[in-house]
């Protein structure tokens, strides 16, 4: 059973729930009774109408639960049933989020985030669209929320969380887990709008060649499965575009700022999004009252800003050509938001029928009764998100009347629906939600007209359980032909199969466009542009069994040609990572499971060599030493820097910080119109911008250069300055002594935490949370990784191998904190230490019976 070390663990953090329930105001008689009460049944037995045959459940040591029953429904029941015990609270959040009714479990904190999901009206759709599903996926949906609601009822007290903000759980609907789905597009597609307005705001300001310039569609860094890279436009002369008002001797020369070189005044970008679907602020983020631990955190700079978004990601398939044991193995780790617990479930779903077994393993979404990627023994996927186009803004053209619009049928009067917010001080605002025949409006451009969002999401298809045929699929063609009919938010899905097939597909519904591709807001008013329904299963983009023996994917471009116009430009991440992967795949001839976690773990600095190269020869030079001798520790660090993004480099943090904030002031420059025009435009959501600005510092075009440098030298100087003087700001708040001790883990410290820790106390927050360990890796290599961003897995399987197979995951398997599986397994995440794909040995065994 549990070790003496998970017993102590677990009187600690009895200890310390006591003293925060009683902060909160909970009576101390009842506090130890109560949460206890609160936590899962492992062991025994219990009767339940809500299955038909007796279904038993096994935990390993890290609480991976083992479903084992007679029919897929009883599974489905059971493992609503786990779900619930574990994670109610997260699964909560999650519907909530989509539904935009945050704020009626948290309070009007949480208004503003419901404002922004309730213009999607996501419970309505959910809940028509439930009522059509075809009949197999109704009863298994309905199995799954009778399981879930049995497995709340059972506890004898509702989840911690529930008790710490005084409120009781609802019980669970039909068309939430379809809200599960949905906050999936959120998390995964909810920022296309702003791209798309990004791009159509350039678009419109900007001389046609600077736009192309500024926002190609590729660059040298691409690695596409098939087909070539994209080159980075040319820069555009003088008579196109020019920042002309050149300001000479506005820079002071170097060492007037004594130990700093210069002072830069350039405004911050703010910090992008955070991708997760939980209602608590990226790291760093103010939390209210300042009490969470990210209050003082001192790294929330422009310098993040203009690489955030490059994270995600990363898939593959390697035949079994390329395999030690012959057979295809297929890697996968998803990265998300990280919380406490993990997003993820593990599962291994047994279904014993007909003489016969059927096991399927992997991870599934609590809210869902899906495995969503693993094994099934004859057939292994897994997923990245794709960037494919999936949301278009319709600009909407006004009709003859007021409140009207123009469309290919004549003027129609916009649709106005109410939707009341209700938060849970009883605080209540009425939001007017705009419809139309393609979507609702979601923004206003900066000439004032109106943008509605034709979205995939808002259709029927667009959310269904069809992923669950998957777990029964035997052939790579039958799981790429199930893989066309998902829906879900599009994915790349990479898959092998028991055969030794690999192949590529995407997951998920294809729009079919007319008349335009997709990239900027269109009007749709003649009928010239438009959605003509969706691609068919045998007209979906594939690629199988490539001459190479390798399939691979990173959030970046694929596919070329027809293949490319089918999927649309949704902003591609750029290339580095993909690119890297590419090469260490290439690099293994016979590669084992260990092996490719090996690339998973990939920290390499291959993407910032370059710029590494510029700073020791174009601002780190001899004459800058002279004039300043800070510099010298300064390129000592950088000429030591390892070449990976390792939490002991000071060089690699240096290198960084340098190459965003010079991207900063460039870009700044260079889209300020777009800036003036719209106070939410921000050039960082161009996906490719690496191309552009790598010609720019290393051709110094005069005409490019912002006006107060009068040289592309005394730029990249000033950009160093900024550095140092960030370094030190970040020095003096964390006590670091000198340069070489503002390294990049202390930047990339895990900030792993539970959705209610930011707004508690910093010293109870810290026992909910993930330890904050500084983390190798970054956002353009193979292991992307930041303090809230990162795998949220790590899977590497061979179909019919899965005992070989390797598999690990941060945050822990049980949202209770007194469980022991509470944080299970999320060292070994940590360290980047193996672990077995398949359950280990069983420690707890419950059996449903039915009544």
């Amino acid at each position: 059973m549990a070790t003496g070390f998970t017993r102590k663990i677990f009187k600690v953090s009895v200890l310390l729930l006591l003293v925060i329930l009683l902060a909160a105001g909970i009576g101390s008689g009842y506090v130890l009774k109560k949460l206890k009460q609160s936590l899962p049944e492992l062991e025994g037995e219990i009767t339940s109408e809500i299955v038909s045959l007796p279904v038993k459940v096994e935990r390993d040591n890290l609480g991976t639960v083992t479903v084992s029953g007679s029919s897929r429904t009883d599974l489905a029941a059971a493992l609503g049933f786990c779900h619930a015990q574990e994670r109610y609270f997260h699964m909560d959040l999650l519907r909530r989020k989509s539904a935009g009714e945050l704020s009626g479990l948290v309070g009007p904190a949480a208004i503003p985030a419901d404002r922004e999901a309730r213009i999607h009206r996501f419970r309505s759709r959910a809940r028509e669209f439930a009522g059509t599903m075809p009949t197999p996926e109704k009863e298994l949906l309905l199995s799954y929320v009778k399981g879930v609601n049995a497995g709340l009822s059972a506890l004898d007290e509702k989840p911690f969380e529930y008790l710490l903000l005084k409120q009781d759980p609802v019980p669970w609907k039909i068309e939430d887990t379809l809200l599960v789905v949905y906050a999936m597009y959120l998390d995964l597609q909810g920022d296309y709008p702003a791209m798309e307005s990004a791009r159509g705001l350039m678009h419109d300001l900007l001389p046609r060649e600077m736009f192309r310039f500024l926002a190609p569609d590729g660059t040298e860094w691409e690695a596409p499965v098939d087909g070539e890279p994209f080159a980075t436009p040319d820069i555009p002369g003088p008579e196109v575009f020019s920042l002309a008002s050149f300001v000479t001797g506005s820079i002071p020369a170097p060492g007037v700022a004594g130990n700093i070189l210069f002072s830069s005044d350039a405004p911050a970008a703010p910090y992008p999004p955070r991708s997760t679907a939980f209602p608590y602020p990226h790291p760093g983020a103010p939390t209210p009252g300042g009490a969470g631990r990210g209050s003082a955190h001192p790294h929330s700079t422009v310098a993040s800003s203009y690489s955030a978004l490059q994270a995600g990601s990363n898939n593959w398939a390697v035949s079994g050509r390329h395999t030690v044991h012959g057979k295809p193995v297929v890697a996968d780790d998803m990265h998300l938001g990280l919380m406490v617990p993990n997003i993820w479930f593990r599962a291994s779903l047994v279904l014993s029928a007909a003489a016969r077994e059927q096991r399927v393993t992997g991870v599934t979404l609590p809210g869902t009764p899906l495995v969503i990627a693993g094994s099934n023994g004859k057939v292994a996927w897994g997923f990245t998100n794709s960037q494919g186009d999936w949301l278009d803004l319709v600009i909407l053209e006004p009709g003859p009347d007021e409140d009207t619009y123009m469309t290919p049928k004549g003027p129609l009067p916009l649709k106005r629906i109410e939707e009341k917010i209700i938060a849970s001080d009883g605080t209540e605002e009425v939001l007017e939600i705009e419809e139309t025949i393609w979507g609702p409006v979601v923004k206003t451009d900066y000439q004032g007209r109106k943008l509605a969002a034709r979205w995939v999401a808002y259709d029927p298809n667009g959310v269904n359980l069809r992923l669950s045929q998957l777990e029964t699929a035997s052939s790579l063609e039958e799981a790429l032909d199930i893989a066309a009919r998902c829906g879900l938010p599009a994915q790349n899905f990479t898959v092998a199969d028991r055969d030794g097939n690999i192949g590529w597909t995407i997951c998920g519904p294809i729009p079919v466009r007319s008349g335009y591709d997709g990239r900027i807001p269109r009007s749709w008013a003649s009928g010239e542009n438009a959605w003509e329904g969706y691609l068919e299963p045998d007209e979906y983009p594939r690629i199988l069994n490539p001459e190479g023996g390798r399939i691979w994917t990173a959030n970046a471009r694929v596919v070329s040609g027809e293949m490319l116009e089918k999927v649309g430009f949704g902003g591609y991440a750029l290339g580095p990572r993909a690119r890297q992967i590419r090469d260490d795949l290439f690099a293994l001839d016979k590669a084992s499971e260990k092996d490719l976690l090996e690339v998973q773990l990939d920290h390499r600095a291959v993407f910032l060599e370059r710029w590494r190269n510029l700073l020791l020869e174009d601002v780190l030079t001899p004459d800058a030493l002279l004039v300043n001798s800070k510099l010298e520790e300064v390129r000592r660090l950088v000429e030591d820097w390892g070449a990976k993004a390792s939490p002991d480099s000071a060089g690699y943090q240096i290198v960084r910080r340098f190459r965003n904030i010079l991207a900063a002031r460039v870009f700044e420059a260079l889209t300020a119109e777009c800036r003036e025009a719209d106070e939410d435009f921000h050039y960082y959501r161009v996906s490719q911008s690496e191309g552009p600005l790598w010609k720019l510092v290393t051709e110094k075009p005069r005409h490019m250069l912002p006006a107060e440098y009068d040289s592309w030298d005394a730029l990249m100087l000033s950009a160093m300055d900024k550095v140092l003087t960030e370094a030190q700001v970040e020095m003096d708040a964390l006590g670091i002594g000198s340069l070489s001790g503002w390294t990049w883990g202390v930047r990339n410290t895990a900030e792993i935490r539970h959705p209610l820790s930011p707004f508690l106390p910093a010293f109870f927050s810290r026992y909910l949370d993930a330890p904050r360990d500084q983390l190798p890796g970054d956002s353009r290599m193979p292991r992307a990784q930041g303090p809230g961003f990162g795998a949220s897995e790590r899977m590497v399987v061979s179909p019919g191998l899965e005992e070989q197979g390797i598999f690990h995951m941060p945050g822990g398997q049980s949202g209770h904190p007194l469980s022991p599986f509470y944080l299970s397994g999320h060292a070994d995440w940590v360290q980047g230490s193996p672990t077995p794909f398949l359950p280990g040995e069983t420690l707890y065994t419950l059996m449903l019976l039915p009544m």
